[in-house]
């Protein structure tokens, strides 16, 4: 990926490469005419460059080159997939999804002028990402009628797609698209995943603001063999809050109903494990998920908290 990008600039920007090498420094033509002798030295003064040898200095002009996003790059472009560890990983349930796993991992990006976090690349190259914390009017009912229904549409359904989403920066609604979220109930210490997301799957809704489901935040722990189900995240919940991203110390609705009674949800709690409380007599903490339009590019930034990613459309 780095030798195409390196490629992509050079093809494209030949000319203000060149004039760019001529205004770092005293590297200019001369460099250029004479890169194939390492033992040439020209004088550093005004380059920002750490080397004073002509070949180390474009070695080093290719480092920089490399990390910028070429124009129409997309996460899965920039990023890795790994196997473990923290990182990027292929679904091994839902054919063509992406998930960022682990506790460490570089999913922020820039939205709505706030920090949200990567939940998973899409088949369709989509992007669902969740807010990093709760929005600001902090804690609510998922549904002030007793209802699990999302697509009654729910009461917080309702505030997503309308006082919450009309309050949004206009740039910010760009870029999101209505999508399907899955919203089937979920049993209780479930040790099946693919059932589980199976049931998940069995009844959508199509709008542009939702919650992650349990299976999302389930897929985001990168110790699948103590932490890879419902049942055992349930057993091992004080450890497995250390390798997930989702967590985030506080009481979270998701969007997946108990599947057993009407009136319940379930929720991640402040310690890590899953709970299922009225959806009309407990307040949670919501942190609102969306779709990015296929069309949004990276424009900057590696994805890591200090240098999260921009975007545009």
């Amino acid at each position: 990926m780095k030798k195409e990008k390196l490629k992509y600039y050079l093809k494209k920007n030949l000319i203000s490469f060149i004039i760019g090498l001529i205004l770092f420094g005293s590297i200019g033509v001369y460099a250029v005419i004479n890169f194939y002798s390492k033992d040439v030295k020209y004088e550093n003064k005004t380059s920002g460059l750490s080397s004073n040898n002509v070949q180390e200095a474009i070695d080093e002009l290719y480092e920089i080159c490399t990390a910028i996003p070429a124009p129409g790059d997309t996460i899965l472009d920039s990023t890795e997939i790994v196997s473990s560890g923290d990182g990027l990983y292929k679904d091994i349930y839902e054919d063509g999804r992406y998930f960022y796993k682990g506790k460490n991992v570089n999913n922020y990006v820039s939205f709505n002028n706030e920090t949200w976090r990567i939940i998973s690349i899409e088949p369709d190259k989509t992007i669902k990402i969740m807010r990093e914390n709760g929005i600001n009017v902090s804690n609510l009912y998922w549904d002030t009628a007793g209802s699990n229904n999302w697509s009654r549409p729910a009461s917080l359904n309702t505030y997503l797609n309308g006082t919450y989403l009309s309050g949004m920066t206009q740039a910010a609604q760009s870029q999101i698209v209505a999508k399907d979220f899955s919203i089937g109930a979920v049993t209780n210490d479930n040790s099946d995943l693919a059932d589980q997301i199976n049931d998940e799957n069995s009844r959508k809704w199509n709008g542009k603001v939702a919650l992650a489901t349990v299976s999302e935040y389930i897929r985001s722990n990168s110790n699948q063999s103590s932490c890879g189900t419902h049942s055992k995240n349930e057993d091992n919940y004080s450890s497995c809050k250390n390798t997930t991203w989702m967590f985030n110390n506080s009481y979270w609705w998701t969007l997946s109903p108990y599947n057993g009674f009407s009136s319940y949800a379930f929720r991640v709690g402040s310690d890590g494990s899953f709970g299922y409380g009225f959806v009309d007599r407990i307040v949670n903490r919501v942190r609102p998920a969306v779709y990015l339009s296929s069309d949004v590019q990276i424009t900057g930034g590696d994805g890591s908290q200090n240098n999260m990613y921009t975007l545009s459309q």
